[in-house]
């Protein structure tokens, strides 16, 4: 098996951000509705520029995080490295694919276009 390099899609970056947005702007604006201000509105608008900002602000960082899957070893970020031997299980959670070792450690491997399928290389070198 020739290693296999996992990268973030951009598209999937900009949909999670999208659903944070909606997620944030709900959110301010109900807590805003409980504390009974008159203005409402306005929480829609600080969620959708609170989320905006962050995703402006990280996309660099977020989308140039890449993970190796090797015969051996899966390798990313920060010297992160989880001999293949040793992952558990493997899940889906949106764009994510999350790596759970025997050890309990758990690794995002964040925005992929099709998580399914970064799961189903990650078993097949498990096996």
């Amino acid at each position: 098996m020739a290693a296999q390099e996992f990268r973030p899609d951009r598209g999937a970056y900009v949909r999670a951000h999208a659903w944070m947005a909606a997620i944030g702007m709900g959110g301010a604006m109900a807590v805003l509705w409980i504390i009974d201000s008159p203005h409402i509105w306005t929480g829609a608008i600080g969620g959708l520029a609170a989320i905006g900002l962050r995703g402006w602000y990280m996309a660099s960082e977020e989308l140039a995080v890449v993970w190796i899957l090797t015969r051996e070893s899966l390798s990313g970020p920060a010297g992160r490295s989880v001999p293949v031997t040793q992952i558990e299980a493997v899940k889906t959670m949106g764009s994510y694919v999350q790596v759970v070792t025997k050890g309990g450690d758990k690794h995002l491997i964040k925005y992929q276009a099709d998580p399914a399928a970064t799961l189903n290389a990650i078993e097949r070198a498990k096996a």
